[in-house]
């Protein structure tokens, strides 16, 4: 088996309104709903799909707001993205700094969504 890319992600949120808010405004993802209740946020050929709590399906039981962790990449320069990020309320907890991506080394910040799911944005 070979897997080619990821195809979504799914966060556990506790507030799908705050967090389509936090994502459109903070990286430009733009929200959607999908069918009736059912929000995602998309960026390029990406989304990440959202699920308060109570409605998530008996496989992701368990599954709670706060415990994603992902990495995005942005041509941004990472120095803009804080100026901006910071400018807005979000707290940069840590970086600029190097670290090790999936293709080579990237240059990384750090930051919380609103239910605590660590979010690293970086440049190649």
């Amino acid at each position: 088996m070979t897997i080619l890319a990821i195809d979504h992600i799914v966060l556990c949120v506790k507030d799908v309104a705050a967090t389509c808010s936090f994502y459109e405004r903070a990286l430009g993802m733009e929200p959607r709903e999908e069918q009736p209740g059912k929000w995602s946020l998309h960026f390029g050929a990406n989304k990440i799909s959202l699920q308060e709590p109570g409605s998530l399906p008996t496989i992701a039981r368990g599954t709670v707001p706060g415990s994603g962790n992902f990495c995005l990449l942005t041509e941004e320069p990472v120095e803009a993205a804080v100026e901006r990020l910071e400018r807005i309320g979000i707290e940069i907890i840590d970086g600029p700094g190097k670290r090790l991506g999936a293709t080579g080394e990237l240059h990384s910040i750090y930051f919380k969504d609103p239910d605590g799911n660590l979010i690293e944005l970086s440049n190649r």
